[in-house]
Parts: C-alpha cells; sequence; structure tokens
C-alpha cells in the first residue's frame, strides 16, 4: 500500500512538473461573457490554437446574493458546447470582476464575498491543494516554461480588497469628471488591500522573461470615468513604483470590463512603457466608446478577444485584439528589449 501511494504520488509531481515545464507562446484571453448569449466566438478562439485561455472577469452575469442562483448561472455556462470545446482543448484560467463576483461596482463591502469564492473556484475546477484555498480572495500565479522561456501568469483580484470607488457626483462638483466615478487621492483607498500587495511584490521577484497581469480593471488607459485603476491614482503609482524597485522586466497587462477592446500605452518616469490589452467582451458590446489619450491604433467595438503571441527564439511578442470573425484588428509588436529596464 504505501509503495502504491509512493508511485501515486510521483506520477502527479511528474504531471505538475510537466505543466510547469510547458513552454507558453500563445495566450487568448477575454472577459464579459453573458452566459445566456451566443458564444461561438470561442470557436474563433480555438482557431488560434491557444496555449492557454485567460477568463478576465464578468465570465456570467451573476448579481446575486443567492449562491445557488450563481451555481446555477455557471452552470449554463458550463453546458454550452463551445465553452466544453474551450475547456477541452486549452488550458483555461480565470479570474472575476463584478458580475461574477456577486454585484455591480462592488468591493471589499460585497457580503456574500466568500461564499462565492467557493462557487468560482469550483467551477473553474481549481486544484484541491491550490493556494487559493489558503487565503483570503482569489489571486494567483502561475510561470510555465523554461530558462529563457518563462512566462508568469499574475491573476489579480480586484474585488475582494478594493475600498469603495469615489462617486462622480461627490462634492465640490467639477466638470472635468465625467461617468460614474473620480479619481480619489485618499492613501488608504486600495485596489488590491495590503496582502495582495505583498504577495504581489514577491511574485515580481520570481525570475521569467515575461510576466502577463490580469487585471480584471483597466490599468494603463486615459481616466473615462468608469471603474480603473485611474479612479485611485496613489494605487496607479504604487504598482509602477513595485515593477521599478523589484526590476520586474516583461510586464503586460490584459484587462476587460469596458465592453470595447483597446491597447493603451502608458508612459511613466518609473518603468519602460506599459501596455494593457483590454478585452471586452466576448458576448457584450456598448454602445459608446471613450476617448483614450493613451491608445494605440484604433478602438474596437464589436466582439472581440485578445492575443499574445510570442517567439522566443527572435526575443518579440505581438499584442493583438481579434475579432469575432478571426480578423486582427489592432495590434502592438514589442521586442524583450522594449519592456526591461
Amino acid at each position: 500500500m504505501k509503495n502504491t501511494l509512493f508511485f501515486i504520488i510521483i506520477f502527479v509531481a511528474q504531471i505538475v512538473l510537466a505543466q510547469n515545464n510547458k513552454v507558453v507562446s500563445k495566450i487568448a484571453f477575454g472577459s464579459c461573457a453573458n452566459q445566456n448569449a451566443n458564444q461561438d466566438i470561442l470557436l474563433s478562439v480555438l482557431d488560434q490554437q491557444p496555449d492557454l485561455f485567460i477568463y478576465l472577469g464578468d465570465n456570467i452575469y451573476g448579481d446575486t446574493k443567492d449562491m445557488q442562483v450563481l451555481y446555477d448561472k455557471y452552470q449554463v455556462l458550463g453546458n454550452k458546447q463551445e465553452f466544453k470545446m474551450l475547456r477541452n482543448s486549452t488550458e483555461v484560467l480565470a479570474t472575476w470582476d463584478d458580475h461574477d463576483y456577486g454585484k455591480n461596482d462592488a468591493g471589499k463591502n460585497y457580503v456574500m464575498k466568500n461564499e462565492s469564492k467557493e462557487v468560482f473556484l469550483n467551477f473553474w475546477q481549481e486544484p484541491l491543494d491550490s493556494e487559493r484555498f489558503k487565503h483570503e480572495g482569489i489571486y494567483h500565479a502561475l510561470t510555465y516554461g523554461i530558462d529563457g522561456k518563462k512566462v508568469q501568469i499574475i491573476l489579480l483580484d480586484t474585488r475582494t480588497f478594493r475600498t469603495p470607488l469615489k462617486f462622480r457626483y461627490f462634492r465640490p462638483f467639477n466638470k472635468n469628471f465625467k461617468n460614474d466615478y473620480r479619481p480619489t487621492y485618499n492613501k488608504n483607498a486600495t485596489f488590491l488591500g495590503k496582502e495582495q500587495w505583498l504577495w504581489l511584490e514577491k511574485q515580481l521577484l520570481e525570475p521569467a522573461d515575461l510576466r502577463i497581469i490580469a487585471s480584471s480593471n483597466q490599468f494603463a488607459h486615459e481616466y473615462n470615468g468608469y471603474e480603473s485603476w485611474t479612479n485611485m491614482p496613489l494605487e496607479q503609482e504604487k504598482m509602477l513604483k513595485l515593477i521599478a524597485s523589484t526590476q520586474a522586466n516583461g510586464v503586460v497587462f490584459i484587462s476587460g470590463d469596458v465592453h470595447w477592446g483597446e491597447i493603451s500605452k502608458l508612459e511613466n518616469p518609473s518603468t519602460y512603457p506599459i501596455f494593457d490589452v483590454t478585452s471586452s467582451g466576448l458576448t457584450q458590446t456598448w454602445h459608446k466608446t471613450e476617448n483614450n489619450a493613451n491608445r494605440v491604433g484604433e478602438v474596437v467595438p464589436e466582439n472581440n478577444f485578445g492575443f499574445i503571441e510570442i517567439n522566443w527564439e527572435e526575443k518579440w511578442l505581438v499584442l493583438k485584439i481579434q475579432d469575432k470573425a478571426n480578423n486582427t484588428r489592432v495590434q502592438q509588436k514589442l521586442a524583450f528589449y522594449e519592456l526591461s529596464f
């Protein structure tokens, strides 16, 4: 019996090691997928034969305090043939945004966040030995590949710990603010919370050639009054200074939430340019896109998914947004050295 258990442990360890050594060259991602809508866009994703697909949040529209309702809505997604095909052919990772967290624009004060986490982790088939079960929230990180070809995937949790945003109409009124929210410079305001910030610092110190930071909300765009890091400029600056202090090369953000696609480039004095590929939505669209002085190329108002192609031999990557017909609508090619100190 002991010998059998020993060989089982060795076998499982070999599987994990093989997964961690997998060289990842194609990463697809998306957000904002209503479980009741047609999701044929996932067939276009499959045409690209990605090594990973990352769900960036609003993966269903749950919006409930009833966990049975939330569970049932996940099952609608899980029963879709195109979703099954994706899951059966591609490794799938996920973080959440507000609608699969449970409440529109919710943060740390959502009363069912622990129960929602349990439903989330079970649906996404998180391994029982995952660190996600051992800490508050769902933040997580994985590294794939071998020396010289390592890509780190950092899945942020922008909901569990985030303090309330400042409403646009908070006095005194200022016409420079628009839509729902305005920036706050309150030093106690936080996007990630103390423990997640400490964890993130440790992750950025880990060896990696490229680092994909998945944030449900946009990071590198121009303020537009919707939920994003621009509503907490001190937290946005903290992120940039953390990347600088850890000398973390190869950081690229991917984000969702807004129901359009775009690539943003944030020039700043602390780091190399920070690119943010926003892919939204897989099923959702918005009638009014916003101006963005940091935008690279055009905005994509139609259904879309994001795609990152990595050439490890020649040391470059291409950031792309693909539409439902698999047309490349906007792209940015970068040499590795352009994302380094």
